[in-house]
């Protein structure tokens, strides 16, 4: 024997009904349907919820959805990166990595970004790492080593075309990173 559906009532505010009848219409489900549906999902699914980042998310979508970044695989990133040390023409790679650092630039002067911005938005390139450690001073932690010319290239470039005066120094697989006034 069917056991009898238990019922629940629900109020909406206009916004959320508006989104709720558009997509029981768009799924073609009853609304009873819907709810069931949606409730199982987000249980299913409750930690990814619970550790979402809406900026963070809102800014990979926004990035690759112009087609001006990828995802590329850890281990590519540092082959290209030691290749690129062994070619006889690296220098000219070197220079052309300094022109798309100041075109970069460019850009987060138009958006009139301040340095920690500009490092939180490389951050999430997953370039490094990013902690803040006083108003000024930034630790940027890379896991590895061989990308640290490219990075402090990058960041050189960026802020000095931006007219951000920093002092930039090496450790091992880190670099620290000082706004100067």
């Amino acid at each position: 024997m069917a056991k009898t559906p238990e019922r629940v009532t629900i109020a909406l505010d206009g916004e959320t009904a508006k989104l709720f009848r558009d997509m029981r219409e768009e799924l073609g489900i009853s609304q009873s349907e819907l709810m069931r549906e949606a409730l199982k999902f987000y249980s299913k699914h409750r930690a990814l919820f619970e550790s979402v980042d809406e900026e963070r998310i809102y800014a990979y979508s926004e990035m690759l959805s112009v087609g001006e970044h990828i995802i590329l695989d850890i281990d590519h990133w540092i082959l290209f990166l030691t290749f690129i040390e062994t070619h006889p023409v690296r220098g000219e790679f070197w220079d052309m990595h300094r022109k798309v650092s100041q075109a970069h630039a460019e850009e987060f002067k138009q958006k009139n970004h301040n340095a920690e911005t500009v490092l939180r938005r490389l951050e999430l390139c997953n370039l490094f790492k990013l902690s803040r450690t006083s108003d000024a001073d930034f630790t940027l932690l890379l896991g590895y080593d061989t990308p640290k010319k490219f990075v402090k290239t990058e960041l050189e470039e960026i802020f000095s075309k931006m007219g951000i005066k920093v002092d930039i120094k090496e450790d091992f697989s880190k670099l620290r990173i000082r706004i100067l006034p």
